[in-house]
């Protein structure tokens, strides 16, 4: 299987196009930015598997996932990267490890919820309020013991949620562990796998291209690697999983609520917290001389225009017909709505970046060419489905692997730099 060429393309695309959401949310940052990026990778994933029993709970299971990715956006990493740009091995192999922590929480976050909504059925339904109960109740207790009781602090001075959000993560282990989700249980532990080395790793790249004299965007290198690795191991889970083939009867998933927060809601906050009329002038400044209003005004216009009118195309678009029945969603209208949805992300990176007036942030471009490359591919691939037993055994051996990886990365980067700008210590 590992070596079937589809499969292997399948990963690759996965990979792509939540590695270029998260690029793309670096951004925009925080919980929105990564919220808007994880439906972009679940939308992905559903349309390479080419079940056509998913396609009507891909805007469900796209806010699922968004939900997920989007929660693990409220933890704090800033002085964590700082800790791998150091020249000890402890500060940087404790930076590089949390990181794994970081990004792990996230991506199990993301995977499992995005897992459960694809196991959702009226047959075998998840029973959602139970499971937010059961994760707000998590996350209280973590954060309590770990933060207030015990103060095992990870940021110091920054914010610590990163413990709320383990605790969401444990609640959410035990719901799908409980209820023998299987298959979700997969699709959160790959993903969580995939994007805790990819955070780690990253994050290494980043260092390792600061310390050259290259002009470009590391930063942008870490964020497209976290987003890469947690869609290849998202995408690794549901491709091995076995799922029930359940087809619903016309009319049985309702898409408003999930549409409207997927296409209006989320967008609307990342315009609100984003297009702010400070930092457009600062970005005016440094590419235009003169007035910088006029521009700063019409870009945020622009930007607030393109997502009210595309959020307005498709809720007509997926409206409930004259019996009241959604419709039955077909391939051709989730990958629609996948490639809009992916192309206004960009657009909007173009128009707070100013990259519609300048070349200055190279990275930008690189955006379209993943797309080009995505949506000729993605209808053009179909893995091979094939069921792999879950084995804790396993998946601990590679959690030991990707530590002693870390630990040789760590020394190939301590050994390769001088004390970069922005270090941060948290051990003397």
């Amino acid at each position: 299987m590992l070596t079937n060429k589809q499969f292997i393309t399948a990963l690759l695309l996965a990979g792509m196009s939540l590695g270029t959401a998260w690029a793309i949310r670096g951004q925009f940052g925080h919980e929105q930015g990564a919220a808007w990026a994880g439906t972009i990778g679940a939308l992905a994933v559903i349309l390479i598997a080419k079940r056509t029993d998913w396609y009507n709970k891909a805007l469900k299971a796209a806010l699922a996932a968004g939900l997920g990715w989007g929660i693990g956006g409220i933890m704090s990493y800033g002085k964590v990267v700082g800790f791998g740009r150091g020249v000890d091995f402890g500060n940087v192999y404790y930076g590089l490890v949390m990181l794994l922590v970081i990004g792990g929480i996230q991506g199990f976050l993301g995977g499992g919820l995005f897992g459960l909504a694809l196991s959702d059925s009226s047959i075998k339904p998840v029973k959602w309020h139970l499971l937010m109960i059961e994760m707000t109740v998590g996350a209280l207790l973590t954060y309590f013991f770990l933060i207030e009781q015990w103060g095992w602090l990870m940021t110091p001075p920054r914010s610590e949620l990163w413990a709320a959000c383990l605790g969401m993560a444990l609640a959410l282990l035990a719901f799908v562990s409980r209820h023998q989700q299987r298959a979700a249980l997969r699709v959160g532990v790959f993903s969580s796998l995939g994007a805790g080395f990819g955070f780690a790793f990253g994050n290494f790249l980043q260092v390792m291209g600061s310390s050259t004299d290259l002009s470009f965007n590391f930063w942008n290198v870490m964020e497209y690697s976290i987003g890469f690795f947690g869609g290849v191991g998202m995408a690794y889970g549901a491709f091995t999983s076995q799922w029930d083939t359940v087809v619903e009867r016309q009319g049985a998933h309702p898409v408003f609520l999930p549409l409207f927060i997927v296409v209006a809601f989320i967008p609307f906050v990342v315009w609100e917290q984003s297009f702010e009329t400070e930092r457009l002038q600062g970005m005016y400044r440094n590419l235009i001389s003169g007035d910088t209003f006029t521009p700063t005004r019409l870009t945020q216009i622009t930007a607030l225009v393109m997502i009210l009118g595309t959020a307005t195309y498709w809720l007509y678009r997926f409206q409930p017909d004259a019996s009241g029945s959604y419709l039955r969603l077909s391939f051709t209208d989730v990958q629609q709505f996948f490639l809009v949805h992916l192309s206004l992300y960009i657009l909007l990176s173009f128009l707070i970046t100013g990259s519609v007036i300048s070349t200055y942030r190279p990275e930008q471009f690189l955006y379209i060419g993943n797309l080009i490359l995505i949506g000729f591919f993605i209808k053009r691939t179909k893995p091979i489905f094939s069921e792999s037993l879950f084995q804790w055994s396993r998946w601990a051996m590679a959690f030991v692997v990707v530590l002693v990886f870390i630990a040789l990365i760590a020394l190939i980067a301590i050994n390769s730099h001088e004390e970069l700008a922005g270090v941060n210590k948290r051990f003397e």
